[in-house]
């Protein structure tokens, strides 16, 4: 159950796959198969072929159809993959940043949680250990600008639009990839699998932002994400809002680590955190504010 932000109510979420995430991470079985072969970056890497090719292009509508997706909201194209449809573009003014400097942008469209400070004490999706600044960015010296800093958590299921976006302008500091296995980050993953998010291949990027200080901005890869990619690699300065880069086929996550005192996450993510509910997040929509 996802709390909707905009429509104020709870609602079920449509979930791909779930009867085969339940079955790989609920059982014996699928646990012993999920570690020797469905988590291997091989696996991944044979879907996307697959789903960046012509023949996966046949799915597509029964996709839209079966899972409602509002593809009026969307620039109108001829896909020529199931992948091509995967990462399409909003049309013109379908999503808007936040113009006021102070207020902190959504990066990506998904289900959010927000932590005022990340602490041992945290056990909702997983316990605070696991996402420590430390265990997050795979670097001590990196993580202790963040330690104790608001975090938050945007997953993206594959029904959702998969680019991502800075927050902020700014300019970047450092780039790097750490790598790990390709385990699913569906919420029933993590309460069985709590290290998931910070042991799966992950690409990190440290930005220096006009009006948050320093953030971490951590791109999680999961099952079946055929690539992370970054739309402009050599990059240096960007502007809020501007496309940062998107996921290949698979649900991914895009995590947020602040300073200490920098800003403060929305209260109301805040709170459905607290009540261990995600919180359904549009693009470019206020998630956080300076202090």
């Amino acid at each position: 159950m996802v709390w909707d932000r905009r429509s104020h109510r709870e609602e079920e979420e449509r979930v791909y796959g779930g009867g085969l995430m339940h079955w790989a991470y609920g059982t014996a079985l699928g646990r012993l198969l999920s570690k020797a072969v469905l988590a291997r970056a091989w696996v991944s890497k044979w879907v996307g072929a697959y789903k960046s090719s012509r023949w996966s292009a046949r799915s597509i509508d029964a996709f839209i159809h079966k899972y409602e997706i509002p593809i009026q909201e969307f620039e109108e194209t001829s896909f020529t993959s199931f992948n091509d449809f995967f990462i399409r573009r909003f049309k013109e003014g379908a999503r808007s940043f936040c113009g006021v400097a102070s207020e902190l942008s959504a990066p990506a469209e998904g289900r959010y949680l927000a932590y005022s400070r990340t602490c041992p004490d945290i056990t909702y999706p997983v316990k605070g250990q696991y996402l420590s600044a430390a265990a997050l960015l795979a670097n001590e010296t990196l993580a202790a600008d963040f330690e104790g800093g608001p975090l938050v958590i945007a997953r993206l299921c594959p029904l959702d639009y998969h680019r991502f976006h800075y927050p902020d302008a700014g300019k970047l500091v450092k780039r790097y990839r750490v790598p790990g296995p390709l385990h699913s980050v569906n919420p029933f993953v993590l309460s069985v699998q709590g290290d998931v998010l910070c042991t799966n291949e992950r690409s990190v990027s440290i930005l220096q932002t006009e009006n948050f200080g320093l953030l971490a901005y951590i791109e999680v890869g999961a099952l079946c994400v055929g690539k992370i990619v970054q739309t402009d690699p050599e990059q240096s300065e960007f502007s809020r809002g501007e496309e940062k880069g998107y996921f290949m086929f698979g649900g991914s996550t895009v995590i947020l680590l602040g300073q200490p005192g920098a800003w403060e996450p929305d209260a109301d993510l805040v709170t459905q955190t607290a009540a261990e509910r995600e919180c359904l997040v549009r693009l470019g929509e206020r998630i956080g504010t300076v202090k």
